[in-house]
């Protein structure tokens, strides 16, 4: 192979394959063999869970699940008989790539790209390595830095989540998802204000530099926000027309629509529109849900964040107007949680990570559980759904043959104590082992 030839297969390979992994893909059959002796496995499609089962992994692949497998010669094998085996979790609602946790998006404006870029890092490790191997990651105030983010997790230079993202907020001037709370004479830098938009047709040609860019996904911000400068979270923000622009435009390029709301007239405008998920639907009423439903939309509740919204306020390292803004929202998101739970709504897990600390974004679960769903369900929700919502229940959400090797275990029972999860032992992604 020429020299320049080598430099086309290195720089252009969306994966950065080696040529190890491509002779791997091309043939199967020389990939190398993991075998899992699990314990238990739970089997999130059919909702039950497994005793005494052999996994063989193939490559970056799962190739077959049964009680009496054959271990195929020169195998790896890995004894995790005394542990719960799951399916690698998928968090449907992150921030990775706004760099060093911080309790005021305006931190921002006294780093460079770089800077956040690199604190970025070990937020993709940490949550990696609490066992979710998928995220979707729904925005960051400087534009792109999640697509380079992704694109480095894929090439190998650093650890972390199989990630989705949206390359930057789509949201009008001032917004929920708008760079704020500065002086009106202050000039931002293109990334800072990359999806701003005032019209349909702005929001159009958003999208269409997003899906340029390199977006997976598109997020719109249907309401106001809690955690921005000059923000009402009860506000409506984009009209009807800009949302079902979003999702027109998204749809000619074949990428689904997330979008944040708290208010319930926001939140039905964006089911309406034909969204995917609604992010937070922290005031969601009857008619939204009964729109849900009918829609088959996602709700991506975040009810855990608010412990870390309390907590930073009495630190002090939470801004007052953000606090004025969350007075009420938390029991009022978790009581509304509790009803479409009742109802049957799909819903998906999603934490707003970044408003709590990275890699602790298990913790969800048992709050889950507390507002009405039994564990089989919460672990459902960040598994079997996520992989639905992500529209990729072919590769991603249970351990199933032909899927990736994503794959968690636990010493402890998560149905009879969905905590459990909180304590991750062993993660692979993709076949590979990132802890053990």
């Amino acid at each position: 192979m020429s020299r320049f030839a080598r430099f086309v297969l290195f720089a252009f390979c969306p994966f950065f394959l080696s040529p190890f992994r491509l002779a791997a893909q091309q043939n199967p059959s020389k990939a190398a063999v993991t075998v899992i002796r699990a314990g238990k496995v739970v089997d999130v499609d059919a909702g039950r869970v497994l005793s005494n089962q052999i996994i063989v992994v193939r490559g970056d692949k799962i190739e077959a699940i049964g009680e009496a497998l054959a271990i195929p010669q020169g195998a790896k094998v890995i004894d995790l008989s005394k542990m719960t085996v799951l399916p690698g979790l998928i968090d449907c609602h992150t921030h990775l790539a706004d760099g060093a946790r911080d309790g005021d998006p305006i931190s921002q404006l006294k780093k460079t790209a770089a800077q956040v870029a690199l604190e970025s890092v070990p937020n993709a490790r940490l949550t990696l390595e609490s066992g979710f191997t998928t995220v979707r990651d729904v925005g960051v105030y400087r534009a792109l830095g999640d697509v380079a983010l992704r694109d480095a997790i894929n090439r190998g230079y650093i650890d972390g989540p199989r990630m989705f993202v949206a390359g930057a907020y789509i949201t009008i001037t001032g917004g929920a998802g708008a760079m704020t709370g500065f002086a009106p004479d202050i000039q931002l830098p293109w990334d800072l204000h990359f999806g701003e938009a005032n019209s349909p047709w702005e929001v159009r040609q958003k999208v269409r530099l997003l899906v340029q860019n390199g977006a997976d996904h598109i997020k719109v911000l249907s309401t106001g926000a809690v955690l921005t400068h000059g923000s009402n979270p009860s506000s409506i923000e984009f009209t009807p027309e800009e949302l079902q622009a979003a999702v027109d435009e998204a749809h000619h390029f074949g990428l689904r629509v997330a979008a944040h709301a708290h208010a319930a007239d926001g939140i039905k405008n964006a089911i309406r529109a034909g969204v995917a998920s609604v992010e937070h639907a922290t005031l969601i009423d009857d008619e939204g849900m009964a729109l849900a439903k009918e829609r088959g939309t996602y709700l991506d509740m975040d009810i855990y964040d608010e412990e870390c919204i309390e907590e930073d306020g009495r630190n002090g390292n939470t801004p007052a107007d953000f606090l004025e803004h969350d007075r009420d929202l938390g029991e009022a998101q978790r009581q509304r949680f509790a009803k479409a739970v009742r109802a049957g709504l799909k819903m998906s897990f999603g934490t707003d990570a970044g408003v709590c600390p990275y890699g602790v974004a298990a913790r969800q679960f048992a709050f889950m559980v507390k507002y009405g769903m039994t564990s089989m369900q919460a672990i459902q929700t960040a598994t079997h759904n996520a992989a639905d919502l992500l529209g990729k229940s072919d590769l991603l959400g249970s351990i199933q043959p032909g899927k990736y090797a994503d794959i968690i275990a636990v010493t402890g029972d998560p149905i009879a104590d969905v905590r459990a999860l909180e304590h991750v032992s062993f993660v692979m992604k993709e076949g590979k082992i990132y802890k053990q």
